[in-house]
């Protein structure tokens, strides 16, 4: 693996870099990006945010400037990417930024700890290796590679040369029938529900909904109020019954933590006495402990898998390899799907019948 995976290290180039470097946006992404930047003593000089945007803020003590008055004050300059993006007239403009100055969107893990470096991929080189052998289908194998390019270099060309339309999902890979039982492992508000039934014209045998967090649980029983024929569980997906501490955010992010609010968390097994057909799970880095609380479940329905590869640096192989554990029919597919960082990189598996 490590043959592929050739680009120069992000973190590596900015140690070198000649120009001054600037953060493009604020808040908690960027504070991450910062203490990663400290680690290597490396300086930046500003920071900026869309031109539309600026209304007087500061951050860190600077004033945070406008993208036309980076351009002016420095002519040539480094932009890091703090936050994240999935919406088309965004990307676009991101699109149009890496053209004009040397732009890169850094990789630093949602869940778990340490740098994505080709150290990293060496260390893990025969996992990496297995996991890429087991996917089934060329787009994936590339796509997997050109994330795996991105983490290193920060390059957001390797982001928009694999982006995969959501909407395509369903027609080529899933083939969600109108008589699905779903299970959503970290259901937020409902959306990824929505995109379920838009897929199958909204008809589905029944579904039940996990969402630890108290807030998103009251909005995901709020928007789903008019749905029958679903449970919702205040509830995180686990492998076995247990309460853990949790960082409370009230949004997609929100994970298990060291401290925090106690909540109760299940596994899939345990909860779930149904014929599941098909099990998504986005959950925040603990996809892996869900797949080991959803074994009897899978091995013996079968479903259609769907689970997010982004949160820990350990899922792009860890999880292909326990999913083809489960049962060696399943084929694995790697996606990733419009956004900025390398979030909404996902695997999904199917039975296939002929094996």
């Amino acid at each position: 693996m490590t043959e592929l995976i050739n680009d120069v290290p992000l973190w590596d180039r900015l140690k070198k870099a000649d120009k001054p470097i600037v953060l493009y946006g604020m808040g908690n992404g960027a504070d991450m990006i910062i203490e990663v930047l400290d680690s290597f003593s490396i300086k930046y000089r500003d920071v900026f945010a869309s031109d539309s945007f600026v209304r007087g803020h500061s951050f860190r003590g600077k004033k945070v400037l406008t993208y036309s008055e980076i351009k002016e004050r420095y002519g040539e300059f480094i932009a890091l990417m703090t936050f994240a993006v999935h919406d088309a007239p965004t990307l676009q403009r991101i699109k149009e930024m890496s053209g004009e100055c040397e732009f890169y969107a850094p990789t630093v893990p949602v869940a778990g700890k340490g740098l994505f470096t080709p150290d990293y991929i060496k260390e893990h080189n025969e996992d990496f290796d297995k996991a890429y052998n087991i996917l089934c289908d060329e787009k994936s194998k590339s796509d997997f590679i050109n994330i795996l390019n991105f983490k290193i270099s920060g390059k957001t060309d390797y982001l928009f040369r694999s982006m995969y339309e959501k909407e395509r999902l369903y027609e080529d890979i899933l083939h969600l029938s109108d008589d699905e039982v779903i299970v959503d492992l970290g259901a937020y508000d409902g959306d990824t529900i929505r995109e379920f039934l838009s897929a199958t014209d909204g008809k589905y045998k029944k579904i039940y909904a996990f969402e630890p967090d108290e807030k998103n649980f009251r909005k995901l029983t709020k928007k789903t109020e008019q749905l029958d024929r679903i449970e919702r569980f205040n509830l995180g997906a686990w492998d076995k019954k247990e309460t853990l501490f949790f960082a409370k955010k009230g949004a997609r992010s929100s994970r298990t933590a060291e401290s925090g609010i106690p909540v109760s968390f299940d596994s899939v097994d345990n909860t779930v006495k149904d014929a599941v057909t098909f099990l998504k799970m986005d959950i925040e880095g603990a996809e892996a402990k869900a797949l080991d609380g959803a074994r009897k479940t899978i091995k013996k329905y079968l479903p259609k898998l769907y689970v997010c590869a982004y949160h820990r640096n350990e899922d792009m192989y860890v999880l292909p390899q326990k999913i083809k554990e489960l049962d060696s029919r399943y084929n694995v597919y790697f996606r990733q799907h419009p956004y900025i960082p390398a979030w909404e990189s996902n695997f999904y598996a199917v039975i296939d019948d002929n094996k």
